[in-house]
């Protein structure tokens, strides 16, 4: 299903025909000089690519259509800001994949959680930009988790990396399932609440809205 712009912005897009076929580095100086043109092509171009990583890792086609249409709002309101050194096809892919995180964050549980510390490693390529990604991704994930108290990080880490189950985790740390579930619910909480750090830290931190 097409995904639209929910503003009359796209409907502008639409009526523009351009039929020159521009390379995405003209694209992306096009763009950054405010000509509309350009972004009407970026968008048609790689909107379905990018929902399509969407839709694959959320398993939601409403979520993902909603995610891609905030995102090239974003891209466009913020065009001035963003800074591409590497091909646009993997900038793009970065920072959807952050988008993904922004929502994953937003709407965190235990199983999306983990998720969301995994996906990146699964489908990056060796682009400047996918490996950027993945480091700052690892170190703003372990910048938010090394705030927790000590006992919440152990069966957080134990959790998201040895894949332990809350009555493994139990056993093994002399604490009731119920203390390991309010660990982990606590450590999801503070997650939500600094996982922005993430963005701030990063080049896409005009994804924030």
């Amino acid at each position: 299903m097409f995904v639209v712009l929910d503003s009359i912005f796209f409907i502008i897009l639409l009526a523009m025909s351009n039929q020159h076929n521009h390379t995405d580095e003209e694209l992306i100086v096009m763009l950054r000089e405010n000509e509309v043109v350009a972004f009407k092509k970026i968008y048609t171009k790689y909107w379905y690519e990018l929902y399509l990583i969407t839709n694959k890792r959320l398993r939601s086609k409403e979520a993902a259509e909603e995610i891609i249409q905030n995102f090239f709002t974003t891209f466009w309101i913020n065009r001035e800001k963003i800074k591409i050194t590497g091909s646009l096809k993997a900038y793009l892919h970065s920072a959807i994949r952050y988008s993904i995180i922004d929502y994953l964050a937003k709407e965190a549980t235990r199983n999306n959680y983990l998720e969301l510390l995994s996906f990146s490693y699964q489908e990056a390529t060796n682009t400047t930009e996918e490996t950027i990604f993945i480091k700052e991704l690892e170190n703003g994930i372990n910048g938010v988790i090394s705030k927790l108290p000590a006992k919440c990080r152990k069966v957080f880490e134990l959790s998201r990396k040895e894949h332990k189950s809350n009555k493994e985790i139990a056993e093994l740390l002399g604490l009731s399932e119920k203390t390991v579930e309010n660990h982990i619910t606590n450590a999801l909480k503070h997650f939500r609440v600094h996982y922005k750090v993430i963005l701030i830290a990063s080049g896409f931190a005009w994804l924030l809205r």
